[in-house]
């Protein structure tokens, strides 16, 4: 099996930026956290220090390849610190 990982720390999300599965709307300093496994790619999110991680709202997302998880890793981290609207969907964030 085959899979890889990134983490960013340090994310400063802004009020409506980032929605989970579990616990709705979050901003604040976060860390967020991508793993890539079975053409999936899986989304996480953290407040920056906490041990609790929330499963961002649309994850997985099929990504084919590693390649590609990376680079929507990063667009999801861009579209956080840009302050984009927690409506936006991890889908539309990877056709972007």
């Amino acid at each position: 099996m085959t899979w890889a990982s990134w983490t960013t720390v340090g994310i400063h999300a802004l009020p409506g930026a980032v929605r989970t599965a579990e616990i709705g709307v979050i901003n604040g300093d976060l860390t967020i956290h991508t793993t890539w496994s079975e053409n999936l790619a899986h989304v996480a999110v953290q407040y920056t220090g906490s041990s609790d991680w929330y499963t961002m709202a649309g994850s997985p997302v099929p990504c084919d390849s590693e390649e590609a998880s990376r680079t929507f890793h990063q667009a999801v981290v861009e579209a956080v610190r840009g302050g984009e609207r927690a409506d936006a969907s991890l889908e539309e964030l990877f056709h972007h």
